[in-house]
């Protein structure tokens, strides 16, 4: 397999972005999962925008609800663990940034659209689930756990084993 080459500070900024991306996953999953009154109802039924229906749709079905908050919470677990400990980061990444255009889709920040849930500020097009957006496909194009990461053990074994 090709591995890219970085320069060390390349590496490193590229290495703490994504532990940094993983720590906000890992820990925005935990504060859910220790909530036991948490559910993604309140921000689903405030969804405004193109694919507002299909979100309000969503929180009217208990059983679908129930799903969507088990996958929210472990989805936001575990990509956070493999882009922290850079296991399985490709799929991570990926991951990370279809849960992120459901967020980004679900309340898009537009001009004239108020929500109930304050935001941490005020925003045009560009807010945050955007700028991680961007940035885990950065991530994507610039792989680092084949070098500094989980990958590189199972990963270097398998390559290992497959020239032998």
């Amino acid at each position: 397999m090709n591995r890219p080459t970085f320069k060390n500070t390349q590496l490193t900024v590229l290495v703490i972005l994504r532990v940094a991306i993983g720590w906000h996953f890992l820990y925005e999953g935990f504060v859910k999962l220790l909530n036991p009154n948490w559910t993604a109802i309140g921000y689903l039924v405030d969804s405004r925008g193109l694919f507002s229906g299909l979100f309000q749709n969503m929180a009217t079905h208990p059983g679908l609800l129930d799903v969507i908050d088990f996958l929210n919470i472990w989805g936001l677990i575990l990509i956070g663990m493999g882009l922290m400990l850079g296991i399985f980061s490709k799929a991570a990444t990926y991951a990370g940034m279809v849960l992120l255009l459901f967020y980004y889709c679900s309340h898009p920040p537009l001009l004239g659209v108020e929500y109930a849930m304050p935001s941490e500020g005020n925003y045009l097009i560009v807010n945050k689930n955007l700028i991680l957006f961007l940035s885990l496909w950065i991530l994507a194009l610039f792989p680092t756990s084949h070098i500094i990461g989980l990958d590189r053990l199972i990963f270097n074994r398998n390559e290992k084993t497959m020239q032998e």
